[in-house]
């Protein structure tokens, strides 16, 4: 499952934005991604689990919204209510919210996360949908931690609390004015040094794509392998090496914790072959512990001057360069953990300096390593309400939400000015994604859609040959087709073409595998009763993979010499526009409505009438057609006459009645 390398963010973000990758939300990547960010976390990568944590969400939404698996027979009949593509994207959008929950136990943040980062398309109604989710997430964490009691049951899961870093108990519970100045200087920081590390690992991923990756498939496995192994070679020796090249520090003899019990695998004050038993080594008391007791480590404030500076210059110069090099090699990686790990350390190098130059013993060192952790965020990630709130869900201390709130934004301002693209955009930049950012290029507004439209328009008629649709479908690797009604008669009885929608090249598949729709002669009809005859789950594509091929299709001599009528299988509401529409106007249709192909067509020549914010209203079209109401609360489909298109859907209604009785 190559898919499962990286974080997933960027490829979840994509999808979120209308863009469907292959493979990245299917069951094997599921897999591939739980057990590689098991191995990568646990064997001590400069990486993190919440990325992939991110995108396991959304693998699992994914494969619920297509009702389960069919390979492994896990496919329930409710489930397909989901399989359409509104409820997917809907679906996939929460599963990323329930990731960023489990991740750091912040419902919130999660929701919040979903809105600034993954999502490009929101409604009202996903609010509460993942709202509900990451509640869901966070009741479920929380009765799982109730069940395991302690350590010996669950591992460090079942020895932490719901709040993973709650340095409310001895953290800092005021500020001063002075102390504005500092948290200032840590967002500038922050933002150079986020920038600066999106700037290498940029230029790394794009020197690995160009070298490294780009022989044959099977040496290229090889190549992904054999880097993995050596980042953590390098990983492994400076963590071993870099602590014994530190002397030991005394303990405070009025911390009884201090040094840790030998035996035990987590918690503060590391001894490391120090020489008396009252002494630890600071720098292996960050190397030497999971990541969530390192980051808890930094920001404990139970000892002034817990680290040396040397100790937190080497460690931030060194997990820095891991950091940069281990995202992006061929495992599970997320970025959380090692941005707050660099951005805690020079963090609390201010902090320490600040205790020394005012002498206020109500500053803690542990503050300003939460100040650089965030400022180290959003220089990499440029989010600010989400990751605000995050940080407060993880520490519990509200009372620095203005300095956090000072810290994000300064930190985003001057990244954004060195023009250097957040981390995650930069990764769907270098894969050469086609995203659509929030907003349009200025010099869209000079340019209209005929500008921009395909050069060589592939269309079908209303009636098609057989052959020739296979033959359309074997020429090009186009999705959706326009489809043209040459035989229409406008108001002054003069025939000419009209533009009846798109028809998508999964349906013509279906359509040509399925054979039931073809006919001998373009003008003899199609029985109602094969309309019947399909599924709707046989239209709709499986998620991220490529569903139907054009191999799996075996067409007769006869059968290529048949017709088959698409009027049925094309989508009439497709969005289409004037083809001298502003391309901004354009762009927002697309961004905004998640749209994947939108059709130019010649500027009309008549008016038919104009709709106002008043003719949407319900209460205004009740009241013009008073039949609309009994449809709508009983079912019945009544003869909705007073319009043409009310009459011939009610035509079709009842026809599918009196067929089906």
């Amino acid at each position: 499952a190559p898919q499962a390398a990286g974080s997933g963010i960027p490829e979840v973000k994509s999808y979120l934005n209308g863009i469907d990758l292959p493979g990245i939300l299917l069951f094997r990547t599921l897999v591939g991604k739980v057990f590689g960010s098991i191995g990568s976390v646990a064997g001590g990568l400069a990486v993190g689990k919440e990325g992939p944590l991110v995108h396991t969400g959304s693998c699992i939404a994914a494969i619920l919204s297509q009702g389960g698996s069919s390979k492994f027979r896990l496919s329930p009949k409710w489930f397909r209510e989901f399989n359409n593509d509104r409820d997917r994207r809907d679906l996939v959008t929460c599963g990323a919210c329930a990731g960023v929950a489990a991740a750091f136990r912040a419902p919130v943040g999660g929701v919040l996360f979903a809105i600034e980062e993954a999502a490009s398309f929101w409604r009202p109604q996903l609010t509460w949908r993942t709202f509900f989710t990451t509640a869901v997430v966070s009741v479920t964490i929380r009765s799982l931690m109730n069940t395991c009691k302690d350590e010996e049951d669950c591992g460090f899961f079942g020895g932490g609390g719901f709040i993973i870093f709650d340095i409310n108990e001895n953290g800092q519970s005021q500020y001063w004015f002075y102390e504005l100045l500092p948290v200032s200087v840590l967002g500038v920081l922050g933002g150079l040094l986020g920038a600066a590390f999106n700037f290498v690992n940029g230029k790394l991923t794009e020197f690995r794509i160009k070298y490294l990756y780009k022989n044959h498939h099977s040496s290229r496995k090889h190549v992904k392998v054999i880097e993995a192994m050596l980042v953590a070679a390098i990983t492994s020796t400076f963590q071993f090496g870099l602590p014994l090249a530190f002397s030991c520090k005394t303990c405070d003899p009025e911390i009884a914790s201090c040094p840790r019990p030998t035996g035990l695998h987590y918690g503060n004050f590391v001894s490391m072959a120090c020489p008396e038993p009252n002494q630890y080594n600071d720098l292996a008391t960050i190397f030497f512990n999971t990541q969530d007791d390192a980051i808890r480590n930094l920001f404990s404030s139970e000892m002034t001057h817990e680290y040396s500076p040397g100790a937190l210059v080497t460690f931030f110069c060194f997990f820095f360069i891991l950091a940069v090099i281990t995202y992006g090699i061929s495992v599970p990686s997320g970025l959380f953990v090692p941005s707050i790990l660099c951005g805690a350390a020079y963090g609390r190098l201010v902090g320490m300096l600040m205790t020394s130059v005012t002498g206020n013993i109500e500053i803690k060192e542990g503050t300003y390593a939460l100040l650089g952790a965030a400022s180290f965020l959003a220089g990499a990630m440029r989010m600010t309400v989400s990751m605000c709130v995050i940080l407060l869900e993880l520490t519990n201390n509200l009372s620095l939400l203005p300095l956090i709130m000072l810290v994000l934004l300064v930190s985003k301002a001057v990244a954004d000015l060195t023009g250097i693209l957040p981390i995650y955009d930069l990764h769907i930049h270098i894969k050469k994604i086609p995203l659509l950012e929030a907003s349009a290029e200025k010099y869209f507004r000079h340019l209209t859609a005929s500008d921009v439209k395909s050069g060589k328009n592939i269309s079908f008629s209303r009636v098609e040959k057989v052959g020739f649709v296979l033959d359309v479908l074997k020429s090009c690797e186009h999705n959706g087709f326009p489809v043209i009604d040459l035989n229409v008669t406008n108001v002054n009885g003069v025939q000419e073409p009209s533009f009846l929608g798109v028809v998508l090249r999964s349906h013509l598949l279906v359509v040509l595998k399925r054979k039931i729709s073809f006919v001998k002669e373009p003008g003899d009809g199609v029985p109602p009763l094969v309309a019947f005859q399909y599924d709707i789950t046989d239209f709709t594509k499986p998620i991220s993979s490529k569903g139907m091929r054009l191999q799996d299709i075996e067409l007769t001599d006869e059968e290529l010499n048949m017709y088959v009528d698409l009027s049925q299988f094309v989508n009439t509401s497709t969005h289409c526009v004037a083809d001298d529409m502003s391309l901004s106007k354009v762009y927002n249709l697309f961004r905004q409505l998640g749209l994947r192909h939108l059709c130019v067509v010649p500027k009309p020549q008549e008016v038919l009438g104009v709709i106002t914010r008043k003719d949407l209203l319900p209460h205004h079209i009740e009241a013009s057609y008073p039949e609309v109401k009994h449809f709508s609360r009983s079912g019945s489909y009544g003869n909705l006459s007073k319009s043409p298109s009310f009459g011939s859907f009610s035509k079709r209604k009842e026809l599918g009645a009196s067929l089906i009785v």
